[in-house]
This record gives C-alpha cells, structure tokens and sequence, in this order.
C-alpha cells in the first residue's frame, strides 16, 4: 500500500507528466499578485492603470469581456483568418434562433457552443447535431449570450501571446503554447475508466475527465481505439500545455502583428488558435482564429509541466508588469483608466454570470 502511494505521488509530481503548479488551487497560483500589483501600482502611479493597455476594449479585456465584441473589432485581415460564428439568446425560443442564424450564413455541425462571456472554459461544448446543441443551449438561465461557432478541426491547436508598446510601431509574439488534448488507448478489454487510471497524466486529473466523459466511464474501448478526453484547450479542463515558444518564426510575427494592428487600440493579449501543421503555422499560414483575449489573457506556456514553480510564477507576474508598462504609456496619450469601483463590480458580475454556467465540457 505504501509503494502504491509512493509511485502514484512520484507520476504526480513528475516533470513529464504533471506539475505541483498545474493542480494548485487559485490561491497558491495568485498569491503573489496582490503585493506584486500594488508594487507596481505605486512604481507606475496608478492602481488601475491596466485597464487602459487596451483603450479600443471596455476595461481592456481584463474582465467581462465580450467574445463577439472582440470579433467585431477585427479587420479584414483578421477575418479572414477568424472561424465563422452566429450569436442567440439563451431561453424560450433559442433553437429557433440557432436555425435561423446557422441556415443563414451556411454554418453546419459540428460547432462549439459557448457563453458570449466566460473563461476558464466553463460552458464551453464541442456538438456534433442538433439534439445535443438544444440540450446544451438549454442549460443557459434566459437571456444569456450564446457563441455557435464552426468547429476548426485543426488538427492542432496554439496559444499565441502578444505585445505591442504604444511607442513601439510592431509588436511581436513573446510566447507561444502548443495545446495537447489527451487521450486513451483501448485494448480491447479495460474500460474507459480503468484506462484513464492508468495512464500516468490522465489519472492526476481523473476526477476531471471522469465528470467530462461520464457516459462513456464504463464502455470496453476496442484494441486500438483512442478515445480523446477533452476537447476544451484550457488546462484546468485537463488540456497538457507545452512551451513551443521556439517556433515562433519571423513570418508568424508578421501576420499576427498585421492582425493585432488591425484592432483599434489593442497591444496585449492572447490569442486561441487552430492549425493545419505546425510548419504551416511557422509560415503564417494555415491556421484558424478561434477566439482571442485583452489585457485578461494570461500567457500559457508558463503551464507546461516542465517549467519550475519560479519560473510559473516569474511568467504570470511578468504579464501583469506588461500590463501596467503598456497602460502608464496609454495614459500618458490621454487613455483614462477605470475607476476601480467599475472594475470590481465588471469582475463580480462576470463572476456572477459564472456561477450560473454549466461546469461540463
């Protein structure tokens, strides 16, 4: 029994596996931002000064922020590269809607439904039919914004971070991460369940993929079958993150500093994105834009397993030391940055709305 607890905490803790920091709970992660930011506040002059980063963006995308906003914003460029979407209302009505929008601009399954507003992939659903969208649309409380968005099958999928200084004509990707989605292979005689208890990463966040797979917990996979455990690339849905900064090439710089110059009074944030093949990607080629985030976008490289718990840490006060680098330089141009009675009730609205998603992929 000892060896057995023995092992399983050693493939915890594994560099190739899983890291102490990707299961950590919020308040460890955080726990340096609060001084880190007030230090910052007092070097820059100004406690809110991030909310100006992205003067083109209601409180600079830190908070609250609207996907389908975000996308409007895009310019040809970006469009073309941005998968396509339609937008209803959650409640009475909302298939009605679905069908409507979908027919209209020619949008067919499989699609990814998710929240206007959210993060952390909460609501977020790959659907393959019509059935299975109405059920999930029909989890949203009344009145709430819905993305139907075509799926990008990829294969791949990137995270790609971005800054640009005011006082700085381009900008360049500081970092990008190559988004895993893990998976089981049957043999013909374990279930799904017995398969994600042994493999060494799947059963660190076993409770996760349980909850995401449950109607499939108990089926026999054939030999040779793989079985994908999550669709969702974020890391507190079970994704695996891997640094892939070292192949950000010249040519990817350009398309996305040509995409971001695009956006009215955007300089940082991340950007979501499906590929074809990796060096179509280095080629600035051959990708599709998803979804991307403002001053709220964290960069994920940080979230590979291999990275220490200094560098996790240096990688997320860092982003906020851009943030308020970039807002002091707004408001030296004239940007106001927001009240921080504004910023704390857009932040516990977002939360609110949160509360109410369904925590299921």
């Amino acid at each position: 029994m000892i060896n057995q607890i023995a092992r399983r905490l050693r493939m915890a803790t594994s560099p190739r596996t899983v890291s102490l920091m990707e299961r950590a709970p919020q308040f460890i992660i955080y726990a340096l931002h609060g001084p880190y930011c007030l230090y910052l506040a007092l070097r820059y002059r100004g406690l809110t000064l991030p909310t100006v980063a992205n003067p083109g963006l209601e409180g600079s995308g830190l908070t609250n922020e609207s996907k389908t906003e975000l996308f409007d914003l895009m310019g040809p460029v970006g469009r073309e590269h941005l998968a396509p979407y339609v937008t209803v209302t959650a409640g009475p009505g909302v298939m009605d809607q679905a069908r409507r929008a979908m027919a209209e601009t020619g949008l067919k399954f499989p699609v990814v439904a998710k929240p206007d507003i959210g993060r952390r992939g909460f609501g977020v659903k790959l659907v393959r039919d019509e059935d299975a969208l109405a059920q999930h649309l029909g989890r949203f409380g009344a009145g709430v914004r819905m993305m139907i968005q075509r799926y990008a099958e990829g294969p791949g999928e990137v995270a790609v971070f971005y800054l640009r200084m005011p006082s700085e004509p381009r900008g360049r990707i500081l970092a990008l991460t190559i988004k895993h989605f893990p998976e089981v292979t049957g043999d013909g005689i374990a279930t799904l369940r017995e398969l994600i208890q042994r493999e060494p990463r799947a059963h660190v966040f076993a409770k996760i993929y349980f909850k995401r797979n449950q109607r499939h917990l108990e089926r026999v996979l054939a030999a040779g079958e793989r079985f994908c455990l999550v669709t969702v690339g974020n890391h507190v849905r079970g994704a695996a993150f891997e640094d892939g900064s070292q192949h950000i090439t010249p040519a990817m710089n350009e398309i996305f500093d040509t995409i971001v110059r695009e956006v009215p009074g955007f300089y940082i944030g991340r950007f979501d994105v499906r590929y074809t093949t990796l060096d179509a990607l280095k080629r600035g080629e051959g990708f599709t834009i998803v979804e991307y985030n403002g001053a709220g976008g964290e960069p994920t490289h940080i979230w590979d397993p291999r990275t220490s718990i200094a560098k996790t840490y240096a990688g997320l006060l860092e982003h906020w030391k851009y943030l308020y680098m970039v807002g002091a330089e707004n408001r030296a141009h004239g940007a106001r940055p927001m009240r921080l009675r504004m910023l704390l009730r857009r932040f516990f609205d977002e939360l609110k709305l949160l509360r109410k998603y369904p925590d299921e992929e």
